[in-house]
């Protein structure tokens, strides 16, 4: 199978894969090259996979989206990866990561509240005038 991981910046993975595993709402998924085609959501946590070429486990932190399997191909559309042999640095990394991530979230959707309530005022007065 070819997996191919991508976030809204750039490709993150592409390589060909044995065997993976990934959380999904209803629990993990595991998936191999003879397994049919579908889509699923999939949920913050670790993907892991193993590589074609020495068929060693990987970790991918996610944070959210979405997995489609069509025939040998595995593609996975999230908001953000982070790819990690140890599990523990990749904890760490994740932490440090999805907290700057969350905090700039929060920043762009005060900013757009704040400009949505200064519309809203606007067009108050535009009534009443």
């Amino acid at each position: 199978m070819q997996l191919r991981i991508a976030t809204p910046q750039a490709i993150c993975i592409d390589r060909p894969i044995v065997r993976l595993v990934a959380e999904t709402p209803g629990g993990f998924l595991g998936i191999q090259p003879h397994h049919g085609s579908f889509v699923t959501r999939l949920v913050p946590g670790i993907l892991v996979y193993a590589a074609q070429d020495d068929d060693t486990d990987r970790f991918v932190a996610i944070n959210s989206g979405t997995l489609v399997k069509c025939g040998e191909q595995v593609r996975v559309a999230v908001h953000g990866a982070i790819e990690g042999g140890d599990l523990g640095l990749l904890q760490q990394r994740v932490e440090t990561e999805f907290r700057r991530q969350d905090e700039s979230e929060r920043v762009a959707r005060s900013a757009l509240a704040r400009l949505e309530a200064t519309m809203i005022q606007r067009f108050h007065a535009l009534e009443k005038a």
